[in-house]
């Protein structure tokens, strides 16, 4: 150890400097001391914070395509079906979704979205009963506790917001000619998870695609509520989105099997 010797000074001079010296890095040396204390306090609280608080729910984020706004499926086909889930929903499709090749499907029923088959009118009658049982479940007859609920197709040319006295209202519409019917459709509700992404789908559906690997679930209508059945299928499921499968539910009670 070097030390300087200041011989301008005297011996005691220089030794009360080196003693001011040596007070001062004590100060410092007790000042480091007590930062790093602090600092390790602060991080063992940080630790046991981490450790008491829930796990949080991480759900993954898929990107949306334009369908997904609205009820949609895809039939066994391939072809896609979208349904309102309110009368402007319903609106929207009639005026930007809705073209000449499509159809249009309704339940028979007071409250019942407007789906529609996109090139419907070149698909075969199978395929159709497929959009018809997706539209049943949506209407009101799944809310009024109903078995069946009949559901018709129609083409473009049918349906018009025109009427001879002006105008309809948001979410009605004039039909005229001839329906396509599918009569006494049950409701029930397929869902299952691919690829991050929930789908539900009508049973006729998943028989004709579904693989022996698949996890999914049957909802008919019940007793629970519907956000105890969304939580029911997330657990089933393994799918942490409930507001996604609360916008997949109809409206009313539910069983999940």
């Amino acid at each position: 150890m070097e030390i300087e010797i200041d011989f301008t000074k005297s011996a005691q001079d220089n030794a009360n400097e080196y003693y001011k010296r040596s007070k001062k890095l004590a100060q410092k040396r007790e000042g480091a001391e007590k930062a790093v204390k602090e600092l390790e306090e602060k991080l063992e609280k940080i630790r046991k914070d981490k450790k008491a608080a829930p796990a949080r729910r991480i759900i993954k984020t898929v990107k949306k395509e334009w369908y997904e706004k609205f009820h949609w499926f895809f039939t066994s086909n391939g072809m896609l079906a979208i349904g309102g889930r309110d009368a402007h929903q319903n609106e929207l499709i009639n005026s930007r979704h809705f073209e000449d090749n499509d159809l249009f499907f309704h339940a028979d029923i007071f409250g019942a979205p407007v789906f529609v088959l996109k090139d419907g009118s070149v698909a075969d009658r199978s395929i159709r009963e497929e959009v018809a049982e997706f539209a049943a479940p949506y209407s009101r007859a799944w809310q009024e506790g109903m078995n069946t609920v009949d559901v018709y197709a129609m083409k473009r040319n049918q349906v018009s917001k025109s009427s001879s006295k002006g105008s309809l209202g948001t979410g009605s519409f004039l039909l005229s000619g001839e329906r396509d019917w599918y009569r006494n459709t049950k409701l029930s509700i397929i869902m299952f998870v691919k690829e991050d992404r929930l789908i539900a789908v009508p049973p006729s559906t998943f028989d004709k695609t579904k693989t022996e690997e698949m996890r999914y679930v049957k909802i008919t209508q019940g007793n629970f509520k519907k956000s105890d059945a969304a939580k029911k299928v997330a657990a089933k499921l393994n799918y942490q989105d409930i507001d996604t499968i609360m916008r997949q539910l109809p409206v009313g009670g539910f069983r999940v099997e």
